[in-house]
């Protein structure tokens, strides 16, 4: 992702608040896994369906 403007950084939409987030460096690795936009978001995905 070197040399790519901000713009036209891939985005998802979080699973939980159903916002746009654009691609970090440092889920570079993991991008197809992230599904949370934020600790926060992770955190009440999991308060809401226990396994």
């Amino acid at each position: 992702m070197r040399g790519v403007k901000k713009e036209n950084l891939p985005e998802k939409l979080c699973a939980v608040c159903q916002r746009p987030f654009t691609w970090r460096k440092k889920w570079e690795r993991v991008w197809d896994q992230v599904l949370y936009c934020s600790e926060g978001c992770r955190k009440k995905k999991q308060r809401r369906t226990p396994d």
